[in-house]
C-alpha cells in the first residue's frame, strides 16, 4: 500500500514552512515556497522529534522518589544530572507534582516557587509555554518571576531611564528602506550578523531582511562593521571591517565623539533642545572633569583600532546621513548598559538624529524584526491572569536566587530580597543553555527540594529535574502565530499527533489543576481546538477595530498564512522630539534624552555612572588577567540553530567538528599552539573547561575567539569538562551592573591548547539514564 504523503502549514521562529507528514510522523519542514531567504534550520526538526533523545513518557529521578523532596546535595544524596530515571504513568506524575505544590505552598509560601521559563518555546499564540505555566500558577496562588530577557536587559533597562524606553528607541530606528532611501552610513557596532535575521520572536512569515540590507547597499549606503569578527556583517554589505577588541565599543565611541566635538562639528541645536546634561557629559568628553581626553589616539590604544582611521570615520559620522547602531551583544557584557547609551550619545550630537534614515539604531539587525517595517495588528494570547506574588529577579540572576536566600540585590533604583525557593517549576527554554557560569548554575541547582520540568528531549535540564513531563512540539500542536510585529499571520497545524504517552503543555496543565481543584478555572471547559478558535476569533475582532478583515480560520489553515496590510504609523518619537520638544516629549523626567541622569545619579551605583562612561571590564585583553588567559571569548547566536533548539537534528548536527561545536580561532593564534583545523582543543580559564573542534580563520581578529551558544551541555561529570562545546562553562556569572543586573557573558577570557587524550563521547543526545522501571513506580500519593 502507498504511503499517503500530505503538508499542512506551521511556522516557527526561524521561517514559514509546509510540514511534510505521513499523517503518523514528521517528514520533514520544506520552506515556503514564497520565502526570498529561507534558512535551513527547519532540517533539524524531524530526525530529532522522533530520535533516540525524544522524550515519551513521564520520568521521575530516582533519588528524589527514594529520599523525597529536599535539596540533592544532602549527605547520601545523589545529585541531579548524575542520577538515574524511573517511567511513571501521567496519573502518577500529574499526583506527585500537585502533592509537591501544595506541600511547599503550605509549608513556605507561593513565593518559594520560582516559574522559569523564556519566550521562544513555540511561535503559538495558545501553545506558548511561558504564557501556559505563567496562567497555570498564577491559578495556583503565584510565583516568583523574572523580568527582562537574557538577549537585551541591560539595553531595555537604560533607555528606560534616559531615552523614553525602548520602544519608543526601536520605534525611532530607521528601517533598512528608509536607511536605503535618505541615509549615507551605518555604523554598526557588533556588527549585523546576519545569521540573526534568520529569527524572530513570536514568528516568522519570510525572510525579508536580508533582500532589505542588500536594497541599502545597492542604493549606495556605506556600512562600518565594529567587530572582532568580519562575518558579523553580510558579505553583500561589503562592510569596512574594524576589528576591535572585545568590550571596547564605548571608547571607541568616545573617541569619535572626542574628534566631532573639537572640530565643532556636533549638533549644538538637538544637543541644547532635545537633551539634558550635555554640558556635564562634554567636560568628561574632553578630559575637563577628569583630566583625561578621550581622543582618537586614546580610543585607539584601549580598542586597537587605528587612530587615523577614526578620525575619517568621525568626520563622515558628522557630515553624512548616519545611523549608529548596537547590536545586543555588545551590552552582554561588564557594564553593558554604557554601550547602548554612549551610541544613543554619539546620534544625538552626529546630526542625524530624529531625521530620515539616520540617528539611533537599537539593535538593527538583531532580529529579523529589527530594521523592518513592523506590523500593527495585535494579536490575542492564552490570559495569564494575576500572579499573587510581587517577588521577582532580574532574568540572569537565577543561580544568586537559588543559593542566597534571603539575601539583598539591587536593580534599577530598588533594593529587593531573594526568597527562599524550594520549587522550580519550567516549562519553555533551557537555562543549562542561556545561563553562565554552568557549573557554578549545575551547583546552585541542588538546593531547591523539587525541580520539575516539560520538555521534548533528554537534554540538559531534563537530566537536572526531578520530575520530566514530556511535551509536544510545536510540529505536533494546531495552533496560529503572529510574530512580534512580522508582516505575516500564519497558521500551524499539527503535522502528527506526539510520541508514546507525550502531551501539549496545555493537557498537562490540566491534568496537574484537575489534582489542585483548579481544573475549570485553567481550561474555561475549553479545550484546545476551542481555546485556538477563541485566541483567532478576539485577534480577528481586534483585526477589525484597524479595518484589517482577517480570513475565517479554515480559509487561514488553507492559505497557510496572509499577509497584513501596512498601517499608518505615527510620526518617529525622535523625529517629533527634533521638530517640537515641549510638545512631544519622551517618557524620561526631563521630556528629552538623557545624556546626563540626574536619576541614576541618585541611585549611587559605583558600576553605572550617571552619564556614558568607559569603564574597565573585569576581564579583557587589556587586563592582567590576559596574562593566563591571553584570548577573548565571544560567544552568539549559532549559524545552525536557535539558541539551543534542536542542536540533536541533523543540520545542526552536520556543522559539528569531529562531534563538538567548532570553535573559530585565528591561524596565528592557532599556529603557537600547534593547532590545525579540524583539531579537537580545550578551551579552559578558573570556570571551567569545554571540548570545542578548531576551525581557522582570518575572519577573527587575532586574541579572540568565538564559540556560538546553544551546543547541549555535556559534562564527564557533576561541573566537569563539558565534552560538547558549551562556551557558557566559560562565561562569568555576574549582573552587567547593579542598575540592569544584566548578563554578562561577553566578559570572558580564556586559554586555548590541544586535546591530546582520547575524545570522549557525545551523550546528551542519547535517552535519559537509566532503563524505565515501573516496578519502582510509587502510590499516587508520592514519597512520604
Amino acid at each position: 500500500m502507498t504511503e499517503q504523503i500530505r503538508t499542512v502549514p506551521t511556522t516557527t521562529h526561524w521561517g514559514t514552512y509546509l510540514a511534510r507528514t505521513n499523517g503518523s510522523r514528521l517528514l520533514a519542514l520544506d520552506p515556503h515556497p514564497d520565502d526570498p531567504d529561507p534558512t535551513r534550520i527547519g532540517e533539524s526538526v524531524a530526525d530529532a522529534s522522533s530520535g533516540v533523545g525524544r522524550l515519551r513518557t513521564p520520568l521521575v529521578r530516582r533519588g528524589w522518589l527514594e529520599d523525597g523532596p529536599g535539596p540533592a546535595d544532602r549527605p547520601g544524596s545523589r545529585r541531579r544530572g548524575d542520577d538515574e530515571y524511573v517511567a511513571v504513568d501521567w496519573d502518577t506524575a500529574a499526583s506527585l507534582v500537585a502533592d509537591e505544590i501544595t506541600r511547599v505552598r503550605a509549608q513556605h509560601g507561593n513565593r518559594a516557587i520560582y516559574g522559569g521559563s523564556y519566550g521562544w518555546g513555540s511561535a503559538g499564540r495558545f501553545h506558548h509555554p511561558q504564557s501556559q505555566v505563567h496562567r497555570f500558577l498564577n491559578l495556583a496562588g503565584g510565583y516568583t518571576r523574572s523580568v527582562d530577557t537574557y538577549s537585551s536587559a541591560a539595553i531595555t533597562v537604560i533607555l528606560r531611564r534616559v531615552a523614553g524606553g525602548w520602544q519608543t528607541a526601536m520605534d525611532s530606528t530607521p528601517t533598512f528602506e528608509e536607511i536605503a532611501e535618505h541615509g549615507s552610513l551605518v555604523v554598526a557596532f557588533g556588527g549585523l550578523a546576519l545569521r540573526n535575521t534568520q529569527v524572530n520572536d513570536g514568528g516568522l512569515g519570510a525572510h525579508l531582511s536580508p533582500g532589505a540590507q542588500r536594497t541599502a547597499a545597492r542604493a549606495g549606503v556605506d556600512f562600518v562593521s565594529v567587530s572582532p569578527l568580519r562575518t558579523d556583517a553580510a558579505e553583500f554589505l561589503n562592510a569596512t571591517w574594524l576589528p576591535a577588541r572585545p568590550g571596547t565599543d564605548v571608547a571607541i565611541m568616545l573617541g569619535l565623539a572626542h574628534e566631532i566635538v573639537a572640530a565643532g562639528r556636533h549638533d549644538q541645536d538637538f544637543l541644547a533642545r532635545c537633551t539634558t546634561g550635555w554640558d556635564v557629559f562634554e567636560d568628561y568628553l574632553m578630559g575637563r572633569s577628569d583630566g583625561v581626553a578621550k581622543t582618537a589616539g586614546w580610543a585607539a590604544a584601549i580598542s586597537g583600532i587605528d587612530a587615523d582611521t577614526l578620525r575619517t570615520l568621525a568626520v563622515r559620522i558628522a557630515t553624512e546621513r548616519t545611523v549608529i547602531s548596537t547590536s545586543y551583544s555588545v551590552q552582554r557584557a561588564d557594564h553593558g548598559e554604557q554601550a547602548p547609551w554612549m551610541a544613543l550619545t554619539l546620534a544625538a550630537l552626529s546630526g542625524s538624529m530624529g531625521r530620515p534614515g539616520g540617528g539611533f539604531g537599537c539593535g538593527l539587525g538583531a532580529l529579523h524584526r529589527n530594521g523592518m517595517r513592523l506590523n500593527r495588528v495585535p494579536a490575542a494570547s492564552f490570559p495569564q491572569g494575576v500572579n499573587g506574588v510581587a517577588d521577582f529577579i532580574p532574568v540572569a540572576r537565577i543561580s544568586d536566587l537559588l543559593t542566597r536566600p534571603g539575601r539583598e540585590f539591587d536593580y534599577d533604583g530598588g533594593r529587593y530580597t531573594y526568597p527562599d525557593i524550594r520549587l522550580v517549576y519550567w516549562v519553555g527554554g533551557n537555562p543549562f543553555h542561556h545561563h553562565q557560569d554552568l557549573n557554578r548554575l549545575a551547583a546552585a541547582w541542588q538546593r531547591p527540594d523539587t525541580v520539575i520540568v516539560h520538555e521534548h528531549f533528554a537534554n540538559a535540564l531534563a537530566r537536572h529535574a526531578d520530575i520530566v513531563l514530556p511535551a509536544a512540539t510545536f510540529a505536533e500542536r494546531t495552533d496560529f502565530a503572529a510574530g512580534r510585529e512580522d508582516p505575516f499571520l500564519m497558521a500551524m497545524v499539527a503535522a502528527s499527533p506526539p510520541p508514546g504517552d507525550v502531551l501539549t503543555d496545555y493537557e498537562i496543565f490540566a491534568r496537574i489543576a484537575e489534582k489542585l481543584g483548579l481544573e475549570e478555572k485553567f481550561t474555561e471547559n475549553r479545550t484546545a481546538a476551542e481555546w485556538v478558535d477563541e485566541l483567532y476569533e478576539r485577534t480577528r475582532k481586534r483585526a477589525a477595530t484597524l479595518d484589517v478583515q482577517l480570513p475565517e480560520w479554515a480559509e487561514l489553515v488553507e492559505r497557510g498564512r496572509v499577509r497584513l496590510p501596512d498601517l499608518d504609523r505615527p510620526e518617529k518619537p525622535y523625529a517629533a522630539l527634533r521638530a517640537n520638544p515641549e510638545a512631544h516629549p519622551v517618557a524620561t523626567p526631563s521630556g528629552r534624552l538623557e545624556i546626563y541622569s540626574t536619576t541614576i545619579a541618585g541611585f549611587g551605583y559605583a558600576d553605572c555612572p550617571p552619564h556614558p562612561t568607559w569603564l574597565e571590564p573585569s576581564e579583557w585583553l587589556g587586563s592582567p588577567l590576559a596574562q593566563r588567559f591571553p584570548l577573548a571569548l565571544v560567544s552568539g547566536q549559532p549559524e545552525r540553530r536557535l539558541h539551543s533548539q534542536f542542536d540533536n537534528g541533523a543540520y545542526s548536527r552536520a556543522g559539528k567538528i569531529n562531534g563538538r561545536e567548532p570553535v573559530l580561532i585565528n591561524p596565528a593564534d592557532a599556529a603557537v599552539r600547534g593547532i590545525a583545523d579540524g583539531c579537537v582543543v580545550r578551551l579552559f580559564n578558573n570556570r571551567g573547561a569545554c571540548l570545542a573542534g578548531a576551525v581557522l580563520s582570518a575572519d577573527i581578529r587575532p586574541g579572540v575567539v568565538r564559540l556560538s551558544t546553544g551546543a547541549w551541555y555535556d559534562p564527564l561529570t557533576p561541573g566537569g569538562l563539558d565534552v560538547h562545546g558549551n562556551p557558557n562553562v566559560l562565561t562569568p556569572d555576574h549582573g552587567t551592573s547593579a542598575l540592569a543586573q544584566g548578563p554578562s557573558a561577553h566578559t570572558a577570557l580564556v586559554q586555548v591548547e590541544l586535546w591530546s587524550g582520547p575524545v570522549p563521547d557525545i551523550t546528551v543526545f542519547g535517552p535519559m539514564p537509566g532503563p524505565p522501571d515501573r516496578s519502582a513506580q510509587p502510590s499516587s500519593g508520592g514519597p512520604e
